[in-house]
Order: structure tokens, then C-alpha cells, then sequence
């Protein structure tokens, strides 16, 4: 993935707003910020499904149970049994 973002403030209102998709550190922070605080229109707007299940071994460490739960809940894919 390559180009750029820039969240917006409901998402992202301290620190970086602008990510560099090709930088995979900050592809993973944009989607962390975005899992953790956005609203259905941001998930569908920002994540791209194939990313999300491809980095979600990486990314569920980098969120809290509840969050990560409410994920694998709805999305059997992402759960890690289901990589296996």
C-alpha cells in the first residue's frame, strides 16, 4: 500500500494525523487509532479488509482485550484459532 492520510480529529486529536502507508510502522499505528477509536464510517473508510486480516497478528497486540475481542467476536477470520 502506498500514499498518504490524514485522520481526522475525531480519530486522531493528540500527536501524528498524517501517516505514510508505505511505512509499515505507521500503516499499523493509522490502524490501531482507527480500530481503537473510530465509528463504523471510519472502519469502512480507512481499513482495508485484506490488510486488517493479513496484519492482525501484529495488530491485536497492540490493542486492549475488549477492542480485540469485539473484533475477533464479529469477524471469525481474525480470530487466531482461525489462522491457524
Amino acid at each position: 500500500m502506498e500514499g498518504t492520510v490524514t485522520l481526522p480529529l475525531h480519530l486522531a486529536w493528540s500527536g501524528l494525523r498524517t501517516f505514510d502507508l508505505g511505512d509499515e510502522k505507521l500503516l499499523l499505528g493509522m490502524y490501531r487509532i482507527v480500530l481503537l477509536n473510530g465509528r463504523y464510517e471510519d472502519f469502512t473508510g480507512y481499513l482495508d479488509s485484506g490488510l486488517l486480516v493479513s496484519r492482525w497478528p501484529v495488530l491485536r497486540k497492540m490493542l486492549g482485550r475488549g477492542v480485540r475481542g469485539a473484533w475477533e467476536d464479529r469477524f471469525a477470520v481474525l480470530r487466531p484459532t482461525a489462522a491457524a
